[in-house]
């Protein structure tokens, strides 16, 4: 029998995709003198801390860190893991994956400069959470009268019959807990990048608390600049 032989594909431009902090919301002027509303991300650096192949791993990725960190509020392995990557003690690692070998490598940073004004971009963030919460805050329903003797001014009331169908159906809208769930805001245009500060300024707003860490990557569906 003849050994097959392995096809080496050409290396493709890694996916720019970067962690950053929230910052908060501001206002800036565009170039038109318009007045923006901005949410403002301190984005990367981000060193690339270990690249995942098919032959090795079995899939295309590459990861990444954001957030400094002392050592010794890290575990041994995480301290390891970065070490052999020369890449010092952070926080949080992302992995990205690839469609193909990239031609990114250990060691590499990846900065707001892989961003320009006018692109669009998609954030992912973590809503803030509520804990548990009642139908009218959590699902937006009217409650019940407040008059003429009612008790149950902000309960749910009725959700089945006793007969029929004698139970309560799946996905039925109940109390529960509210937030911390992941979510993502699409088609936001980057207003300004400034290089010098790590900062993107990007127009409109998004889930997640001031503080917390949040992803940035070019629009998957991307449309027209607003």
């Amino acid at each position: 029998m003849t050994k097959r032989r392995k096809r080496h594909l050409p290396l493709r431009k890694m996916k720019h995709q970067l962690l950053g902090k929230k910052i908060g919301m501001t206002q800036v002027y565009d170039a038109e003198n318009n007045l923006v509303p901005v949410t403002v991300v301190q984005a990367g650096p981000c060193p690339v801390t270990q690249v995942k192949t098919v032959d090795k791993d079995g899939y295309d990725a590459v990861q990444i860190a954001f957030g400094a960190q002392k050592e010794s509020r890290m575990s041994a392995g995480e301290v390891g893991h970065l070490r052999k990557a020369g890449v010092a003690p952070h926080t949080h690692l992302h992995e990205i994956r690839q469609a193909g070998a990239t031609e990114a490598k250990v060691g590499d940073v990846i900065t707001v400069e892989k961003f320009t004004a006018g692109q669009m971009v998609d954030v992912i963030g973590t809503v803030k959470g509520r804990g548990f919460q009642g139908v009218v805050k959590r699902h937006n329903m009217d409650g019940q009268p407040d008059s003429h003797g009612h008790m149950m001014h902000r309960r749910i009331g009725s959700i089945g019959m006793r007969q029929t169908p004698g139970h309560v159906f799946k996905g039925k809208r109940m109390p529960g807990h509210m937030g911390q769930v992941q979510r993502t805001v699409q088609n936001l245009r980057v207003v300004q990048v400034l290089a010098e500060k790590n900062l993107l300024l990007i127009k409109g707003s998004f889930p997640g608390a001031n503080g917390e860490v949040v992803l940035v990557r070019p629009a998957k569906k991307a449309i027209a600049a607003k």
